[in-house]
Formats: C-alpha cells, structure tokens, sequence
C-alpha cells in the first residue's frame, strides 16, 4: 500500500482475512499503516457476531467496525448488498488513486448467502455518505386507529424508521412486514453503510457552527436526511450496540438500537440472533416499545407482541451471558 511513495508506482492491495484476526490481534500493525500513508482495501470477512455461526469466541466479530472508528484515515462500511460494495471500491479508487487522498478502507464482508437485489435508482450518495432509505413501507402513510381499537392515540399514524447493515438488514425487512400486516405500524428501512461517516461529518459541522456562531448554521447529510422524518428511529447491527449508537445524537427523538453485545457463541443463526436480539421479531418488539415511549401505543401492545412473537422477556442478558 506504500508503493507509490516508495516506488512511484501506484498499487492496489485488497488484503481480505478474518475479520476477527484484524483489530483485535494486529491493530497496532493498522494504526501502523495509517501513520505510514498506506493506501488500499483491507476485506474483514466472516464479519459480524452471528454469520460465522458454528465458532463461537474464535472467530465470532461483534467489535471490528469499533476499533476502526479509532483510526483517522480508515474509511470504513458495512455493506449490505454487492451494488453498495461495487460503489464503495470504485469510489475507493478513485478517491486513493485519481484524487490522491492518503486514506485506506475497510469493508466488512460476511459469511451468509441471499439474493443481491439491483440497485435502486440514485442511491450512491447515500450510500458513500453512510444512510439511505432502502425500501419505504408497504403502507407509506401512517395507519391511525383510537386508543380503545388497538392502543393508539385517536387520530395519530404510527411511523417508523429501522437502520439496519450486512445481512442484518434482513431482519429489517422482515420486521417491516410483520409491523405493517400484525400492528399496523408503517417502517421504512434504511442501509446504514458507515456510521463512522455519518459521525464525523456530524460532529464537522457542530464543531464549525461552534466557531461560527454569528453564521448560519451548517447541517449534517445525517441531519438533513432525517429532519423531515416523523416516527421512531430504531437500529438493528450484527456489531455491538455502540455502533449505531455514534449518530444518536442527531436522530430526531433519539435512537433505540439492538447489537450484538457479548461473547460469541456456537449455534444457528437464527437461535444466535434471538439470543442476541436482532431478528426480526426482536425489532418489531424494539420498534414498538420505542413508540410506547413516545406514548404513541399502550404498552399493553408491546406486552401482546412479546407474547405473540414468542419472545422470552425473562431470557439472560446477552452481554454478560455465558454458554
């Protein structure tokens, strides 16, 4: 990745490894390569706490994208999809190699196979800058019903947005469904490719409105993708909670999130992900307590779903479990 400077000839690396093996055992060997000006792409692969599911500790990553938030010139994404890795790279390339910026990348890649749907139109911005909404709700304008006809505030739609990365944005997707069809709450889902981005570019701007106090304000991408948005803001990460937790300073009403905090544990993926709480059904509970605080739904209908979606509420808390 140094080849340029050393040599004047331009490279390309693309390093791909266990993303487990990266940070955590050689981050100083990282920080090392940002001093130095290296360029190119480092692949964590099998990433993420439950895609590599048969491992346990060993190779079970819930942490990586956190100790890359350390490094300054890391550019850093959580892909979802092969359409948001394809622009990520040639943006990368271009960014290195014709705009001659001295950063590197690294790009989480998982272990679990699912249909790469086409890329919707216009969303390479969003997906460089580190949000855009994916797919809108079946229903796009908010249902409303009376407090006494299933728990809501007479006259008000239940709206809602879920952030979500990697594979994990299936569980979104799922949970959209099982809230529009069981609850009649309308969620869009959003793919959150780069939290880390979407918290520098905040703090950017907060820091220059700091020093310029008699100018008009700057915004944020994040600050302005969101403003108009109505509902409850909830993030769903196959990466500790602290992840998504970078921006909830600039999410309108505050961001309920669900990670994976905790040991890496051998199982299914989809027994991983219930005792991790990020399936499908665990969002749609998060999602609906976040309107409960709102006091947008009773509780009553938060009780009713854990119930109904086979929720264990007395499960052990996954961060300080054992196997």
């Amino acid at each position: 990745g140094t080849a340029y400077a050393s040599h004047a000839v331009n490279m390309i690396p693309f390093f791909i490894y266990y993303s487990m093996f990266g940070f955590q055992r050689i981050g100083d060997l990282i920080w090392l390569a940002g001093d130095i000006r290296a360029k190119g792409f480092l692949l964590g692969a099998t990433a993420g706490r439950t895609t590599l599911n048969g491992e346990g500790l060993q190779h079970e990553d819930g942490h990586s994208l956190l100790l890359a938030s350390t490094i300054p010139t890391l550019v850093t994404y959580d892909p979802a999809f092969a359409y948001e890795i394809a622009v990520i790279i040639q943006d990368g390339m271009r960014r290195m190699y014709q705009e001659s910026e001295e950063i590197f990348y690294y790009l989480t890649l998982y272990n679990e196979n699912y249909t790469m749907p086409p890329m919707p139109q216009g969303v390479e911005e969003g997906i460089l800058k580190g949000l855009y909404r994916f797919k809108a709700s079946p229903h796009p304008q908010p249902l409303s019903h009376r407090m006494g006809e299933g728990g809501r505030r007479s006259g008000e739609g239940l709206k809602a947005h879920i952030f979500a990365s990697g594979p994990i944005i299936r569980s979104a997707l799922k949970a959209q469904q099982i809230l529009a069809e069981r609850f009649e709450v309308s969620a869009d889902v959003w793919s959150a490719t780069n939290y880390k981005q979407l918290r520098t570019e905040a703090l950017r701007c907060k820091r220059w409105n700091m020093l310029h106090p008699t100018e008009p304000p700057k915004k944020s991408y994040l600050e302005t993708a969101l403003e108009k948005e109505q509902g409850v803001f909830v993030a769903v990460s196959d990466f500790m909670k602290i992840v998504p937790e970078q921006i909830a300073p600039w999410v309108p009403g505050g961001l309920m999130t669900l990670g994976t905090d905790g040991f890496g544990r051998s199982d299914t993926r989809e027994r991983l992900r219930r005792f991790f709480e990020v399936d499908a059904e665990c969002v749609v509970v998060a999602t609906l307590y976040a309107l409960a605080e709102k006091e947008q739904v009773d509780r009553r209908i938060v009780a009713r779903a854990i119930k109904d979606l086979d929720v264990d509420p007395e499960k052990a808390f996954p961060q300080i479990s054992v196997p």
